[in-house]
């Protein structure tokens, strides 16, 4: 009886061990926001006042334009596409289907980099237009790349996966019965989109196009090569050029209450209406088949983005690679290496973290505290990396620099800096912010392990973290590589935050690629580019396998 008892209080303690560690963790994660929250309060200096007097109605106005062009681009993209691919069968459908996620592979400014090397003045439809005509430069008309339309236009062709992916799944999920409720009342198929299926398909839309504007907001690399002034690159030219730290947190704490404003009104949008379909027959049994014209039109509006946004950048950056880029050298294997190991670090980190977190809401389910702890851990994913770089840079330079004087007070030594100018500032920012993916695939995998399992090993005297090792992380190797690979993807193409706290000395392919970009070099740009694009397929495939068994094509 007191062997029972004890191991009743040991397991208890471990509980309530993992509970405490799940709300540490969660609190450590929230430090950042936090840091940025208290900065906004902060009464303003010079630097404030000047930003306000001049630019930040530019930040503002330029931020606001950009999430409406991208927005509607998005929208008039995937949610069409989704319903093509879903309700409709045509040649190339079933390819079409999972190749439009192909674009989610670009950074954004990467396809900027290569469709400005296309289209601008020097690239080579401009010159083959003078070529042909005999015209010179200012004596045509031709689209500006590098302009907020541009920046529109290259957040568009790399943001609308997002839309596709949830109205897809949506058109997916609707009942066949709605379909016929529809014909019966003589709704031609435009109309039963635009007043059933739309509707219903309205909750995730808005999911859909809320992540697309968040990460519209996220975005530096395209703006700042573009030479568009938004909150990204007006914090960077802060804290850069203006040295202030308080300031550039200002800023990022308004650029903060944007994406607030992008959560609460998603989250409004699916409480407000609520639709239900409770059809046994989906809507991906039986597609109207079509012929002809409308199959042709069909096919060359999904196509359109898919070689816009995919195969015309890849042909491009392996063509420059190839032929006209300077051959890579050592310089190029110590990039690479720098960003497979500090990706493949992060995600280690990342994973490991959210296993402990994922597992404390299993264990502590009626926990209010754990919950609300693990929910706060997951919000760095809405926030852009510049907000987190600024967030991280605070804290971390404080404390080094009382550890600094602690040290160099007692000893007399140079310590140096320890936190704020080493990996561990990266990994911390990547943590913060990629902790909600990561989070996302741990919990699917655990919710899919019956709690019985757990109760089985309990009986045979394994405690929480046995029960864990020896139970359920074999049933979770798909769902935790899946999260190492998303993560390890995520961090390789992360710019603005490896921007401000790489170490001196230290680069990345994303760094180098931005840097060489920015140098006008964007022929040398695109080996880096490539290697980039290349890993982030691999999520992206294993994300449209993962679609496909799940609606059986």
């Amino acid at each position: 009886m007191a062997d029972v008892v004890h191991s009743s209080l040991t397991s208890r303690s471990r509980w309530s061990g993992l509970k405490i560690m799940a709300i540490l963790v969660a609190a450590v994660l929230a430090l950042p926001i936090l840091v940025v929250l208290i900065n906004v309060l902060i009464s303003d200096g010079d630097v404030w006042t000047h930003l306000y007097q001049t630019v930040l109605a530019e930040y503002v106005s330029n931020s606001l334009l950009l999430m409406l062009g991208v927005g509607a681009g998005v929208l008039l993209i995937g949610v069409p596409c989704a319903w093509f691919t879903s309700m409709y069968e045509f040649p190339g459908r079933t390819f079409l289907s999972w190749a439009l996620l192909l674009p989610m592979a670009f950074p954004a400014y990467i396809i900027a980099y290569t469709y400005t090397g296309i289209l601008d003045f020097a690239g080579p439809v401009q010159t083959l237009i003078r070529e042909l005509t005999g015209w010179r430069y200012g004596e045509y008309w031709f689209f500006e790349v590098r302009s907020l339309g541009g920046a529109m236009v290259m957040l568009t062709l790399v943001l609308y996966p997002y839309v596709y992916l949830m109205s897809r799944a949506a058109f997916l999920e609707q009942s066949e019965n709605i379909m016929e409720v529809s014909r019966t009342l003589g709704y031609s198929s435009q109309r039963a989109f635009f007043k059933l299926a739309l509707p219903l398909a309205r909750p995730a839309i808005v999911t859909g196009l809320t992540l697309a504007l968040m990460e519209t907001l996220a975005d530096y690399g395209t703006v700042q090569y573009f030479g568009v002034s938004t909150f990204t690159t007006g914090i960077l030219r802060t804290f850069y050029g203006f040295g202030d730290i308080t300031a550039a947190s200002q800023l990022a704490g308004v650029l903060l209450m944007f994406v607030a404003v992008l959560i609460l009104l998603e989250r409004y949008s699916r409480r407000r209406i609520q639709y239900h379909s409770s059809g046994l027959k989906k809507a991906s049994h039986r597609r109207v088949v079509l012929r002809g014209k409308q199959a042709v039109m069909a096919r060359v509006f999904c196509f359109l983005p898919i070689v816009v946004g995919f195969f015309i950048p890849v042909i491009v950056l392996g063509y420059w690679a190839l032929f006209k880029a300077e051959v890579p050298g050592a310089n190029f294997v110590e990039l690479a290496w720098n960003s497979f190991y500090l990706a493949a670090l992060a995600s280690l980190v990342v994973v490991s973290l959210a296993l402990v977190l994922s597992y404390a809401i299993r264990l502590n389910n009626r926990a209010r505290s754990v919950r609300v702890s693990v929910g706060i851990a997951g919000l760095g994913y809405a926030l852009p990396g510049t907000i987190i770089a600024i967030g991280v840079i605070v804290p971390l330079a404080w404390l080094d620099h009382r550890i600094i004087n602690f040290v160099r007070d007692y000893t007399g030594h140079n310590l140096g800096l320890i936190f704020s100018g080493t990996l561990f500032a990266l990994l911390f920012a990547y943590t913060v912010r990629f902790m909600a993916v990561s989070l996302g695939a741990v919990q699917n995998g655990l919710g899919k392990i019956k709690p019985s399992m757990d109760m089985a090993g309990r009986s045979l005297g394994l405690s929480p973290y046995k029960v864990l090792r020896q139970i359920h992380l074999p049933l979770l190797k798909g769902s935790v590589l899946t999260a190492v690979l998303i993560v390890f993807v995520d961090v390789l193409k992360e710019l603005p935050a490896t921007f401000v706290l790489r170490p001196f000395n230290f680069n990345t392919l994303a760094v180098r690629a931005f840097e060489l970009a920015s140098d006008e070099r964007l022929i040398d740009a695109a080996p880096a580019s490539l290697m980039i694009v290349l890993v982030g397929l691999v999520p992206v495939i294993l994300l449209s396998r993962s679609i496909s068994s799940r609606v059986g094509h």
